[in-house]
C-alpha cells in the first residue's frame, strides 16, 4: 500500500510544488488549504504523514495539532516563514515531528518526509512485541500504546520512542546527541534542545511519581530508573 501524505498549506503554488513532488516519488497525496480542511481529510484520508503549513486562515497549524485527537502513527511535520527558536518549540511541545522553516528545498521535504516513514515503520516491525511494566505502567510495544493505572497515555510518535527506548534499557545512560540520532533519523533543527522538550513532555504526561522514571544525567542526557523502583 502506497504511504499517505496530507499536505496543508494556504498558498496554492507550494501545496501544488509539494503535491507534484511526493507523487512522483509514489505517495498517494491528498490537500488541504486551511486547518478546518486539515482535520477533516485527516479523518477521512487518514494520511500516514502531514505537511502542515503553520499559519493559515481559520486554524493554524499549531490549532491543528491540539485537536487532533489520536495521532500515535502520523507524523507532522510543521512548515513556517518563521526561523524563531521560540515557535520551533512550540511546535515541538505540540507533537510535531519535524519542523522546516520557508523557504526550503523541496528535495529536503522529501528527504525527511522519507525519513519520519522509516521511522514509523521501524517502530511497528522491530521493537520488541511484549509487555513490560514500571508498577502500573504497562507499555505494549506491539500496539505502541501505554497505560497508566486504567488510563491510556495519549503520546506523540516520538514520545512513544523516546519512552520505549529509555525504559527498553534501564540505567544505560544515552547522550543527547545519541538520541537525537535514534530516535530522530535527521539532524534536527531544534538541536538537542528537541530531546529536553520531549522528555518534558513525558513527564507531564506520567506525572508523579512515575515522572520519576525518566532521570537527568547532568551534562550528558537521560536514562531510565530501574523497573525494580517501581514494582
Amino acid at each position: 500500500m502506497n504511504k499517505k501524505v496530507l499536505v496543508v498549506d494556504d498558498e496554492p503554488g507550494i501545496v501544488s510544488a509539494i503535491a507534484y513532488a511526493l507523487r512522483r516519488e509514489g505517495y498517494e497525496v491528498d490537500t488541504a488549504g486551511d486547518g478546518e480542511e486539515a482535520l477533516n481529510k485527516t479523518r477521512t484520508f487518514q494520511p500516514h504523514v502531514i505537511v502542515l503549513d503553520v499559519m493559515m486562515p481559520k486554524m493554524t497549524g499549531y490549532d491543528v495539532c491540539r485537536k487532533l485527537e489520536d495521532r500515535a502513527d502520523i507524523g507532522i511535520i510543521l512548515l513556517t516563514v518563521k526561523n524563531d527558536i521560540v515557535d520551533k518549540i512550540v511546535g515541538l511541545e505540540l507533537g510535531a515531528d519535524d519542523y522546516m522553516t520557508k523557504p526550503f528545498e523541496i528535495r529536503e521535504l522529501l528527504a525527511r518526509v522519507k525519513a519520519l516513514l522509516r521511522r514509523l515503520e521501524k517502530n511497528t516491525g522491530e521493537v520488541k512485541t511484549e509487555m513490560f511494566q514500571y508498577g502500573a505502567l504497562r507499555i505494549h510495544p506491539a500496539h505502541r500504546t501505554v497505560d497508566l493505572g486504567d488510563d491510556k497515555l495519549e503520546l506523540t510518535p516520538k514520545e512513544f520512542d523516546l519512552l520505549l527506548l529509555l525504559l527498553s534499557h534501564p540505567q544505560r545512560v544515552y547522550a543527547r546527541e545519541e538520541l537525537l540520532e535514534l530516535v530522530w533519523d535527521l539532524e534536527y533543527a531544534g538541536g538537542t534542545r528537541t530531546v529536553d522538550i520531549h522528555i518534558q513532555r513525558l513527564r507531564k504526561k506520567l506525572g508523579e511519581p512515575y515522572q520519576n522514571i525518566l532521570q537527568t544525567v547532568f551534562g550528558v542526557g537521560y536514562k531510565a530508573s530501574p523497573e525494580r523502583e517501581y514494582t
